[in-house]
Order: structure tokens, then sequence, then C-alpha cells
């Protein structure tokens, strides 16, 4: 069972990456540009929120490197993010609480990890998206510790958002929801699920592999 949560962790970390690109990749290039097209002309409140971002897009872009590079000490780069998630704007306030709650949970300190991903989901002004992929992290770390009827209800409306054009995020929640009838003794309901998710063309094809093998290995 680890092997099988450090496969899903790991996919859910490539395909945030993905889905954060898309959403934020250029980003940076529009502060810049606005910077260079439009701070002659702006009146003062506008100069000091473009300054804000500008320096905040820096200062996220640098605990970035400082996090990738090698030998990194990664549980002072993720409080570094979670400094920078108190004092930014809104989207680098978002991506810089993600990226603390990742590497609180990568360097052992899950219940701070935990916390940041609920504040995530809970917060109604965030994409739907990320506050999504929030609960789904929530889900996936919390699998052990929290209470399953709570992890139920974080994963299952994210396992229904229907079809293709639904949310990016299905496919886990759907293998989550198995695995957490695992945990709970309902393997016979986790199998079916598993199976169902094998099949479903539009789940990626290492998801579908996954839970292939581990319907398998239910045996029921």
């Amino acid at each position: 069972m680890p092997d099988i949560f450090d496969e899903v962790q790991e996919e859910l970390r490539a395909e945030r990456a993905r889905q954060l690109g898309v959403r934020y990749g250029g980003m940076l290039a529009g502060v810049a540009l606005l910077v260079l097209v439009g701070l002659g002309g702006w009146q003062g409140w506008r100069w000091y929120e473009q300054r804000q971002a500008s320096q905040a897009a820096t200062t996220f872009l640098e605990a970035h490197r400082a996090a990738e590079a090698q030998g990194a000490d990664l549980k002072a780069v993720g409080d570094r993010f979670a400094a920078l998630a108190a004092e930014s704007p809104a989207g680098y306030r978002l991506l810089s609480l993600l990226r603390a709650a990742a590497l609180k949970a990568e360097t052992g300190d899950r219940a701070a990890a935990l916390v940041m991903w609920d504040q995530v989901a809970s917060d109604s002004a965030a994409p739907q998206l990320y506050r999504d992929l929030a609960s789904l992290m929530w889900a996936l770390h919390g699998m052990d510790s929290q209470d399953p009827a709570l992890l139920a209800a974080r994963l299952e409306p994210l396992a229904q958002a229907g079809g293709p054009t639904g949310s990016p995020w299905r496919a886990s929640a759907r293998e989550l929801r198995a695995l957490l009838a695992i945990r709970r003794g309902e393997t016979a309901e986790a199998k079916r699920d598993l199976e169902a998710l094998a099949a479903d063309v539009n789940a990626p094809r290492g998801l579908r592999d996954r839970a292939s093998r581990l319907a398998a290995g239910l045996g029921v």
C-alpha cells in the first residue's frame, strides 16, 4: 500500500505542475510587461499594487530556485514559502501556500501541510481548480489520520464532477475514494471503483494501469 500512495503522490505532483503552468505560466511575463508600459502613467495605488506583485514574483522565483537546488534545506524553504504566503497578493499567496504545504508534507510536518491545504480549500476567493487540488492533497496526506467520513465528504464532490469537461482531478479523486474504501474494509466496493477507473478512457493511462493492478491484487 505505501508504494501505491507514493505513485499517487508523484502523479499528482506532475499533474499539479502542469495545471499551475497552464494557469500561471504567463503571470511573470505579464507583470514585466505591465511594469514596462504602464508604470509611468498609473496613479499611486495602482502603482503600489503592481510593485507589490512584482516583488512577490521575484521572491517566489527565488524561493522556487532554492527549493530546486541540490542539497536544499526543504524545511527552511517551506517556511520561506509560508512567510511569502502571508504577505503576498492573492495569486502568489495561493501559489505560495500550495508550495509551502507540499514542502511541509515532504519534510514530515504533515499537520502543518493539512492546515495549509485546508486553508486553500476553504478560500472562496481562490479558483475552484486549486481549491479542489487542495482538497485532494488534504485527503491523500490525511488518509491515515483523518476521520474517514470527512475524507469521503472531501472526495465525493470531486469524484462526481462528471465527464471529460469536469474537474481535472476527478480520476485521482476516484482512486483515493477506492483507497479509502480499502481502509474501511469495503474491499468489494473498492474493487468495483478501481475496475471502473481502469476502464475509463478519460483517465490518465498511468492511473488506469495502477487501478488495474490494485484491483487485481484485492482478489475478491
